[in-house]
């Protein structure tokens, strides 16, 4: 178990376009729209919606190059990826990593509500892209 893993932050939604997707998520499931933000370290506009105790995370490419807009080329919209909240990240990393685990590069980085993020690679999460975040 991810020591310090409390739940599960947020799940994260590829989407052509937060404005058009918003509709569904605010008015038809009744989940609020607590903010929109850049993460430019990611090349993404993220809409943050709360359901109940986990965030529902829109994501937006801001530019061709986003791993975002290569998602949805290869997929279409849909899950991205699934966070854990940690209390330590540094820590879980390392721990992580003494097991085996592979974590998609750069390790640590900059997330949405200054938080700090790892991405664990899907062919360590049988595949599924799997984010662990540690909140400001």
């Amino acid at each position: 178990m991810i020591q310090g893993g409390k739940i599960v932050d947020q799940v994260s939604i590829a989407v052509f376009s937060i404005e058009k997707s918003l509709v569904f998520y605010e008015e038809i499931l009744g989940s609020p729209l607590q903010t929109i933000e850049e993460v430019p370290s990611e090349q993404v506009r993220v809409a943050i919606l709360q359901a109940k105790d986990t965030r529902i995370e829109l994501l937006e490419p801001m530019s061709q190059d986003s791993p975002i807009s290569a998602f949805l080329e290869k997929r279409g919209e849909g899950v991205h990826h699934i966070a854990y909240q940690v209390d330590d990240l540094a820590f879980e990393v390392k721990r992580l990593q003494a097991k085996g685990v592979r974590f998609i590069e750069p390790l640590i980085r900059d997330g949405s509500e200054n938080s700090k993020i790892a991405f664990i690679h899907p062919k360590s999460a049988h595949g599924v892209l799997t984010e662990l975040v540690q909140r400001a």
